[in-house]
Order: structure tokens, then C-alpha cells, then sequence
């Protein structure tokens, strides 16, 4: 089932509610995503990007976000990693998602 949502919170919130709980960022020196609870360093190889939710800002370029449902190959992490694009996107972790998106 495909889900749709108005804004990024609503997003983030209803993976919480159905298990993305750990929070994740891009690592982009490293090439991987750091978990915060469980505390782990996840490469490419390690995940999966089960979801992908796309806001574009209507009156301000600041609001264009990404919001990915990530989990773990073995499920024992599960989380959300919120990334910015358009003109405040950082090359970096463009590029990072990109080589994360290609290898799910």
C-alpha cells in the first residue's frame, strides 16, 4: 500500500508508529548511516530503503525534503533519515543517498 502524507512530521511519525523508530544520519566522510539507539555504522551493503517520501516546499525552497524508511538487512535496526534537497542539500550526502538508493 502506497501511503501519502502532507507533511514531513506526518511522515516521520506514522514510521515510528510502524516500527522506524532508530534515529539514522548520513555519515558522508564514512559512506554510511550512524544509528543512535542501537548505536551502529550501517554501509551500503548493510540496508535497505523500504520507503521514500518526497516534500517540495511550496513557497520556500527550505521546506524540500526527503524523508527514507531504512531498515537493516537482518530487521534488527529500523529507522528514518530526513535529508534536505534542492538549493540547501549538501553535495555530500546527495551523493551519499544516491549510492544508497542504487544499491537497495
Amino acid at each position: 500500500m502506497t501511503r501519502s502524507y502532507e507533511t514531513v512530521s506526518e511522515a516521520v511519525n506514522d514510521l515510528k508508529k510502524r516500527g522506524y523508530t532508530a534515529n539514522l544520519s548520513l555519515e558522508a566522510e564514512k559512506e554510511c548511516l550512524i544509528s543512535d539507539s542501537p548505536f551502529a555504522e550501517l554501509s551500503p551493503e548493510q540496508f535497505s530503503i523500504d520507503e521514500v517520501h518526497r516534500f517540495e516546499g511550496m513557497t520556500d525552497p527550505g521546506d524540500e525534503m526527503i524523508v527514507y524508511a531504512i531498515s537493516s538487512h537482518d530487521n534488527s535496526i529500523k529507522g528514518v533519515v530526513v535529508n534536505a534537497f534542492g538549493i540547501y542539500s549538501s553535495h555530500r550526502s546527495n551523493r551519499l543517498v544516491e549510492h544508497l538508493t542504487k544499491n537497495s
